[in-house]
């Protein structure tokens, strides 16, 4: 389900995996570059994450065609398995930030990820819901793929 507004969109996300891997998608720098950014041919390149309240990020990477792209921000609220809050902004963007927040609800080894990204007003030449809805189903098939069984084997097992 996708709610859009002129300031905001609003994505919920029914996701078949435990919160546990869908948090280390969120907060794990190896896991995130997986995943991350709108273009399917596209890939990860660096991410540092510094995920608690205050803490900062940056995140690179690249489309298929090349063409790289940084965003960065500062973490809010950091609620451990179950609320991701933090400002956003484009490097190519200076001055445009525009706030995210991802909820992780469980419901048993599945997760109802609710995600808003508010404040996107009309400053920002990028579709954030195209952007973010391709970049979650790359995230669906990274969580998906046979290296991850053994990634959440060992998660289960810590």
């Amino acid at each position: 389900m996708e709610t859009i507004s002129n300031d905001s969109i609003h994505i919920e996300k029914k996701i078949n995996a435990p919160v546990k891997d869908i948090w280390r998608a969120w907060t794990d720098p190896a896991t995130i570059l997986k995943w991350f950014g709108s273009d399917p041919n596209g890939w990860g390149l660096k991410a540092e994450l510094d995920v608690q309240p205050g803490g900062h990020f940056e995140i690179t990477f690249c489309n298929g065609d090349g063409a790289e792209h940084t965003c960065s921000g500062e973490y809010k609220d950091v609620q451990e398995f179950s609320r991701l809050s933090f400002s956003w902004m484009w490097k190519s963007e200076p001055g445009v930030t525009s706030f995210v927040t991802v909820a992780l609800p469980p419901e048993g080894n599945i997760t109802q990820m609710q995600f808003t990204h508010a404040n996107v007003g009309t400053a920002s030449a990028h579709n954030y819901v195209k952007g973010w809805e391709s970049a979650f189903l790359k995230l669906e098939k990274a969580l998906a793929a046979p290296a991850n069984r053994s990634i959440k084997k060992e998660m289960e097992n810590n």
